[in-house]
């Protein structure tokens, strides 16, 4: 199967109860994992890479093995540009092949925000891309995980979440496809148990008029996925929990080891294990035999 649209994914998602994985692809070997999970398990899936993530991958060279992937499928797979900021990672994004912009303008005011993803979606339409547009602010400990960068103090900043009321207003006046919303999850590792808001997902899902979609999905536990797919989320992202899993399956199967292992050995098993992981995960997310 060719590329599918992450619109055309997520609407599916919403009609059928389960959420799309969206899992961060920072290297060859996880994208080869996700996608023969994705094949074995019969899910869509999106393959995404963060603009954060650039300094371990540079776009360009990621991009033409994403888009390789994405084609080659045999379920429907879509290419995301995670988090982008700046405007020229989004241009380079989808003139490179990806068919799907996260931009994320939650660090700025309202208006700047809804000013910013408005010009986005409006580059975005001319070349058939689906846009996702981020509003309140999904916090990112820097006490821990790959993308920590705030101070741990604002994790339960209520402050910070969506507002419901906002959101259809957000969505009217950007033209974007589907709605990150902020309800209590944070990125990379969480410092304590999670207290998400699922009345206010609830109310963000039947005001927005688009799919929703929850970032922060790792440490999260099978009830809590169940309890945000119930209340509407359509695509979750995940990566924090691969990273840290696979590298920890890794050390123990080397401290093991008697011998010297070569290290395209050392890649076959970060495959499997990338591909074990993302096939948990589809079938927590219920996305398995969706495709």
């Amino acid at each position: 199967m060719t590329r599918v649209a992450m619109k055309e994914m997520l609407q599916d998602a919403s009609r059928r109860g389960y959420a799309v994985p969206c899992f961060n692809a920072i290297n060859l070997d996880m994208i080869r994992g996700i996608i023969q999970a994705a094949e074995e398990e019969q899910s869509p899936v999106i393959l995404c890479h963060a603009e954060i993530h650039f300094k371990y991958t540079p776009l360009e060279i990621i991009a033409p093995i994403m888009v390789e992937a994405m084609e080659r499928a045999t379920v429907p797979v879509s290419i995301l540009l995670d988090h982008g900021k700046s405007f020229s990672a989004v241009t380079k994004a989808m003139h490179l092949g990806f068919n799907a912009i996260m931009f994320d303008g939650s660090e700025y005011e309202y208006e700047e925000n809804v000013l910013r993803t408005s010009e986005v979606v409006k580059m975005a339409k001319t070349l058939g891309v689906s846009v996702e547009g981020e509003l309140g602010y999904v916090t990112r400990p820097k006490s821990g995980g790959a993308e920590g960068e705030d101070d741990d103090s604002i994790i339960d900043d209520t402050s910070l979440y969506t507002d419901p009321k906002q959101a259809r207003e957000f969505v009217e006046r950007t033209g974007i496809d589907a709605l990150a919303a902020a309800f209590g999850t944070v990125h990379g590792v969480y410092l304590k148990k999670p207290k998400l808001d699922l009345s206010r997902l609830e109310q963000i899902r039947n005001s927005a008029g688009v799919p929703v979609v929850m970032h922060g999905g790792s440490g999260l536990s099978v009830e809590d996925f169940n309890n945000t797919i119930e209340k509407g989320v359509a695509k979750i992202n995940y990566y924090t929990g691969m990273a840290l899993k696979v590298m920890d399956q890794a050390k123990t199967r080397l401290v093991r080891e008697e011998e010297s292992t070569f290290y395209h050995e050392f890649m076959m098993d970060a495959i499997q294990d990338f591909k074990e992981d993302a096939s948990q995960i589809m079938r927590t997310f219920r996305s398995n035999h969706k495709a």
